[in-house]
């Protein structure tokens, strides 16, 4: 492993802080688009009632961003540029995961009542998955 790689993965995989407006009858989380994230949001979507054992992700994109939240609960995100592994453990609902184009993404760990949101970067579109990791790993390296 080399420090460009290594400095690939650190700006490709990010935890992001939103801001906390605390307030005795509540707190208070927002997020601009343009100001907290890097890419205009195309897309908004939630994962809940995920089975315990159940397991989610298992792709990669060509050209969408994420940041990926857990609003309630946790969950582990396992994260793969195609050389360098990492997890993150998501619990606090103030802070993201930003995850960039071209890296692989596994959820799992789902604690009871988790909810999962993710904004995206571009609307769904089917040819921008990888769902087969040799597949993935062949596009990284750059034969596919």
């Amino acid at each position: 492993m080399n420090d460009s790689h290594v400095s690939r993965l650190k700006g490709s995989v990010r935890l992001i802080d939103l801001p906390q407006i605390r307030d005795p009858r509540g707190d208070l989380t927002f997020v601009e688009g343009g100001n907290h994230i890097p890419f205009d949001i195309r897309r908004v979507y939630y994962l809940y009632n995920v089975p315990v054992d159940a397991e989610r992700g298992g792709h990669a994109h060509r050209d969408l961003e994420q940041i990926v939240f857990a609003l309630s609960g946790s969950f582990r995100m396992r994260i793969d540029d195609g050389e360098t592994k990492s997890e993150y453990w998501l619990r606090d609902p103030r802070k993201g995961l930003y995850i960039s184009r071209m890296i692989w993404r596994e959820m799992d760990s789902f604690s009871q009542g988790a909810v999962c949101m993710v904004l995206a970067s571009h609307r769904y579109d089917e040819a921008d998955y990888y769902r087969d990791y040799d597949e993935f790993l062949a596009a990284v390296r750059g034969r596919g």
